[in-house]
């Protein structure tokens, strides 16, 4: 089963997520307790873009170290609803600090499962600027600092140092 990227009306995370013992499926693979975020996210299918610019931004041993981290992951979709030619901007040298204060926004210390985030609640990222969490029943939604909204599409990908919480829409800082 397939994780979706957008929330179907009338549903809530629980329908959108394959949740096992083992595991949450997400773009294609089970997301599993005994990895860490980053090698359950490079199984995704729905992750190729985080995957490279996380590469691209030399967090990889950041995201691999024992955190806990709460990551909100844009899906390649999410990625896509930026303007045109926006990713391989970021991802180029010269543009790796703008890339790492995007990505490290998405980052937030702790691990924070979905029953933990309260609406209203406010979120301080790795970056340094915060995140407000508002529900509406089990929907999760996150909003940046510039006023955009992201979906909590599939919740509670459970890592050995840390959760991953997939979003569909890029999140962004005001720097």
């Amino acid at each position: 089963m397939k994780a979706t990227t957008k929330p179907r009306e009338g549903s809530d995370m629980a329908d959108m997520k394959m949740n096992t013992p083992a595991g949450v499926m997400v773009g294609g693979a089970m997301m599993t307790a005994d990895k860490d975020i980053v090698d359950n996210a490079v199984n995704s299918a729905d992750h190729t873009t985080l995957v490279a610019a996380v590469k691209a931004a030399n967090l990889v041993s950041t995201l691999k170290s024992d955190g806990p981290f709460t990551v909100f992951a844009p899906t390649n979709a999410a990625f896509d609803k930026l303007p045109a030619g926006t990713v391989s901007a970021l991802v180029m040298p010269e543009n790796k600090m703008k890339l790492t204060t995007i990505l490290t926004y998405h980052v937030v210390p702790g691990r924070l499962l979905a029953a933990d985030l309260k609406d209203g609640q406010m979120l301080t990222t790795v970056e340094g600027e915060q995140l407000t969490v508002h529900r509406s029943g089990n929907m999760v939604m996150i909003h940046d600092a510039k006023g955009g909204m992201a979906n909590v599409v599939v919740a509670d990908a459970v890592s050995k140092n840390g959760v991953t919480h997939v979003i569909d829409t890029v999140l962004m800082p005001t720097k």
